[in-house]
């Protein structure tokens, strides 16, 4: 069968004609076949496999093209790229490849086009499409991908066994593309992950963490962590995550499984947000319940200061698996450490207390506020109801105060420097108490955040503390 629609682009016609000069077989192969038979747009990357040189065959499609892109070679990986328009091609000699047992990179030598699909992940990668003149346009599918993609199975061209221990992530991709397809994993495939669970130790946690933002970015990332949790793999990437399974008993009372409550929340978020690290914020916005939970005759269940402690686990988290170590791991805990206050709030809201949570989130009050809704994971329609009415009220609460005080992000109106002007004082210790007691008045509501307010404040506070006036 022909699908030439699926090549139709330029390019494709000046690889062949690249090819045909250099007299070898080229074929496109991977993500854009499989996309093509998805139905999944265009894409922005283009694997080309040659049968011969992928760096000379590079160079030759550079050279035919008008504006003589640049070639950019790994001769380790003895790989080329080049830019065409706004999609990205690499070009790689067909291999075959061996692996040792710590290590996920492989031995390579020259191949065929079938020792090329052997040694891709899944049946819906392997296919190829030819661009040699002889039969440019032909379905090359081995190992019955098509038939895979019709049925939404995720299944490896040899033994999944084999498949995963040689190159462990593998098993993090075969869940991506679960969560990103809405496929099935194979029962063959899906059991042999969870018999090489443990051989994730030898994966970088840089490689880990990218495939686990793609599965947290998907549209409904719960059925990723399933997966991962069901495989054993979420145990060594998260067992944070993993020790809020479980629901304990104690005289009749129970508290609820936080890692399923857990998924919920993420997956309400990731209908209102793109944002990775909001979504992030959700994953672990209860991690701290573990660690807290405590059981008295008095009150039931109780994780006090969860949101405190989970926040701490949160930059150790981030610190283990090589995750940024910046403005990102401090918006994720600040949202953990904060994930609360909204709740509590929305049960009695008051001025003061509003002003203050805008004052302690800042920028990220509208952030706050999308993970405390998406916390509301009742399914009592009354309750439900109900929790996000007191979420719309605090919110319109929180817009009347930013417009009447202008507490987000504010310093005092009176400034350190002229409360030792005034006091004729050198810095010390009180200039510091002073500033502070003015913020507080502010946010208590004592008086309005206005600068001749904030001076007779501090001419009193001066005066109580034996200051004088110069």
């Amino acid at each position: 069968m022909n699908y030439k629609e699926a090549i139709s682009l330029e390019i494709f016609k000046v690889i062949s004609n690249a090819s045909q000069e250099l007299s070898i077989d080229s074929y496109v192969i991977g993500g854009f076949v499989r996309d093509f038979f998805l139905k999944r747009g265009a894409t922005k990357d283009i694997d080309i496999v040659a049968i011969g040189s992928g760096i000379d065959l590079a160079e030759k499609v550079a050279s035919l093209l008008p504006h003589k892109p640049k070639v950019q070679v790994f001769k380790t990986y003895g790989t080329a790229m080049l830019r065409y328009k706004d999609v990205e091609i690499e070009f790689v000699g067909a291999r075959k490849e061996s692996y040792t047992e710590d290590s996920r990179n492989p031995e390579v030598s020259a191949g065929t086009l079938q020792d090329d699909q052997n040694r891709r992940d899944f049946t819906m990668n392997a296919l190829a499409l030819s661009l040699n003149a002889s039969n440019f346009g032909d379905l090359l599918d081995p190992f019955q991908g098509i038939e895979d993609l019709e049925n939404k199975c995720i299944k490896t061209p040899l033994n999944p066994d084999i498949t995963y221990s040689d190159d462990p992530l593998r098993m993090m991709r075969a869940i991506r593309f679960a969560t990103q397809l809405h496929f099935n994993i194979e029962e063959t495939s899906l059991n042999a992950i969870h018999k090489n669970s443990k051989r994730l130790e030898i994966i970088t946690r840089e490689r880990i963490i990218d495939e686990l933002n793609k599965i947290i970015s998907s549209p409904v990332p719960s059925v990723g962590f399933l997966l991962l949790e069901q495989t054993g793999l979420l145990h060594q990437i998260l067992p944070e995550l993993v020790a809020l399974k479980g629901v304990e008993e104690i005289e009749g009372q129970k508290h609820k499984d936080n890692f399923y409550h857990t998924l919920e929340v993420v997956d309400n978020i990731s209908e209102n947000t793109q944002d990775v690290w909001l979504r992030w914020a959700a994953l672990l916005h209860d991690i701290g319940k573990a660690p807290t939970k405590k059981f008295s005759k008095k009150v039931g269940w109780t994780f006090h200061a969860h949101e405190f402690v989970g926040s701490k686990m949160v930059y150790k988290l981030f610190k283990r698996l090589k995750m940024p170590l910046n403005s990102k791991v401090k918006f994720v805990q600040k949202m953990v450490l904060l994930s609360s206050r909204p709740i509590v709030l929305a049960t009695e809201v008051t001025d003061a207390a509003v002003r203050r949570l805008v004052f302690d989130a800042g920028d990220d009050i509208h952030s706050l506020m999308t993970l405390c809704e998406a916390d509301i994971t009742t399914k009592n329609p009354k309750k439900f109801k109900r929790y996000h009415h007191n979420f719309e009220v605090v919110r319109t609460k929180i817009k009347e105060v930013e417009e009447r005080d202008r507490v987000r992000n504010f310093q005092p109106p009176v400034s350190g420097e002229e409360i030792m002007k005034v006091f004729n004082l050198q810095p010390c210790r009180e200039i510091g108490q002073i500033k502070e007691a003015i913020k507080e008045a502010i946010l208590d509501g004592k008086i309005p955040n206005e600068y001749q307010a904030c001076f007779e404040f501090m001419l009193e506070k001066g005066k109580n503390l034996g200051f004088v006036v110069e």
